[in-house]
């Protein structure tokens, strides 16, 4: 029997990178899932298809996560195409570039709103509209994607740091309070992985615009990708990650 074989997981920023990674192991170990995208609808409908060569149920639905209506929408449209929902991963988010990196004391409120309201408020929006379905479940897990820049807290990353931050504290809080309904409640904290973000940060920090010339300075000799992240968002999921709550698990190959 897969891992996931039964299981319905609503993903968010799933048309790429690590979401897609995530929807496609989530298929590959049995699992339906609900595709999220904010614009890419091609992107997400290739991921549909991956999902459905492999046996399984999937729909997608285009909604900004920073956007509590359109959270809400989503959800409620979710639940009626595939009945029950009990794996919430929010992976969306938006990286310091999006925001040019500035100071804290130099962050605009446009700066600082533009990062929370994805990474932050995305989360809240969608665990306000589907905890309390999920808590019907007799097995439900929230995975929330942070980032090892909450705990590097490196200069010109403090805005994203803080929203991310104030993620892995609702997240903590999260999964004392949902214990009791059979709710699992952990975070990833990846560092560098080869993606759109990832490339962008290579870049900006002086590594040039080719990813595989930092391979060498990576653990292990190679750089983390997303399917490395999906692998252990499977485990957490899985009956092999019953027993794991309120943890978040750093990986960076270090």
């Amino acid at each position: 029997m897969s891992k996931l074989e039964g299981r319905t997981a609503l993903i968010t920023g799933a048309s790429r990178g690590i979401g897609r990674a995530i929807a496609e192991r989530f298929a590959q170990e049995g699992a339906n899932v609900a595709i999220n995208y904010s614009s890419n609808e091609a992107a997400a409908q290739e991921v549909a298809r991956v999902v459905t060569g492999l046996g399984c149920k999937a729909h997608i639905y285009q909604a900004n996560v920073g956007d509590e209506t359109a959270c809400s929408a989503m959800v409620e449209q979710a639940i009626s195409d595939f009945g029950q929902i009990d794996a919430l991963v929010n992976n969306a988010g938006l990286g310091s570039a999006a925001v040019n990196r500035p100071a804290i004391a130099d962050a605009t409120n446009k700066q600082w709103n533009t990062l929370l309201d994805v990474n932050l408020w995305g989360p809240i929006y969608l665990c306000r509209s589907l905890v309390p379905h999920m808590r019907e479940a007799d097995r439900s897990d929230v995975i929330m994607i942070s980032s090892i820049a909450a705990q590097a807290l490196n200069p010109g990353f403090g805005v994203y740091a803080v929203s991310k931050a104030a993620l892995e504290a609702m997240a903590h809080t999260l999964a004392r309070e949902e214990k009791s309904h059979g709710m699992r409640v952990n975070m990833i904290a990846p560092g560098l992985v080869d993606t759109d973000m990832g490339r962008r940060i290579v870049e900006a920090t002086g590594g040039g615009s080719d990813i595989r010339k930092v391979d060498a300075r990576m653990p292990f000799g190679f750089v983390c990708t997303p399917a490395d992240i999906a692998a252990t968002v499977a485990h957490l999921c899985s009956k092999d990650g019953r027993y794991i709550t309120n943890q978040r698990i750093t990986i960076t190959g270090d």
